[in-house]
């Protein structure tokens, strides 16, 4: 699973609408869909993520403050 910051409203597969900025925990292939259709950035965030800048993820398990 991967954590990513929605650059647009999405409704998930469960119904669920997402607005745009919030975070969700995606799976491999929705997330492939996700940057295909422009929902989300190439950068992801979250644990293990390699996102940069401010949204970069300082939790737990961070490597950075």
């Amino acid at each position: 699973m991967v954590y990513v910051k929605l650059e647009s409203d999405w409704t998930d597969g469960n119904g669920v609408s997402h607005s745009a900025g919030e975070s969700v925990d995606v799976d491999a292939a929705t997330l492939a869909t996700l940057q295909a259709e422009g929902i989300v950035s190439e950068q992801s965030h979250g644990p293990g993520g390699e996102g940069k800048g401010p949204d970069k993820w300082a939790g737990p398990g961070s490597s950075g403050a």
